[in-house]
């Protein structure tokens, strides 16, 4: 699970996930099927390949800005040991903390903490 804020509308965020090439690039070991697309406020997966479960990315609008949330509730096949699972929770976390940032800073580009967006 993460959170961060996007100093950016939802429906940018939604855009940004929205291609399918996008996900086999940010998480090229999973198999993503849409199960349910919300829009502007995000996307729900099933999971397959490295991981089985669940996935969903949900795009809160907040103040001037999204919070994107992301949730993954999946399990390593097969019976992983203890150790295994807490190293790929840690791998999955900083991961997850990687795209979101990675996010923030190209579609911000550059825009300064505590500056209003620029009127269209």
């Amino acid at each position: 699970m993460d959170e961060t804020f996007l100093a950016v509308p939802p429906a940018v965020v939604a855009a940004a996930f929205a291609p399918p090439s996008t996900w086999r690039e940010l998480w090229p070991d999973l198999t993503l099927d849409v199960y349910l697309d919300r829009g502007t406020q995000g996307l729900r997966w099933t999971v397959g390949g490295a991981l089985v479960g669940t996935m969903e990315v949900w795009l809160e609008p907040v103040l001037d800005g999204t919070l994107l949330h992301y949730f993954l509730r999946a399990d390593l096949p097969g019976e992983p040991s203890p150790k295994r699972v807490r190293q790929e929770v840690r791998r999955r976390q900083l991961a997850a903390k990687g795209v979101s940032l990675g996010l923030k800073a190209t579609l911000e580009a550059g825009r300064p903490p505590g500056v209003a967006p620029a009127l269209p």
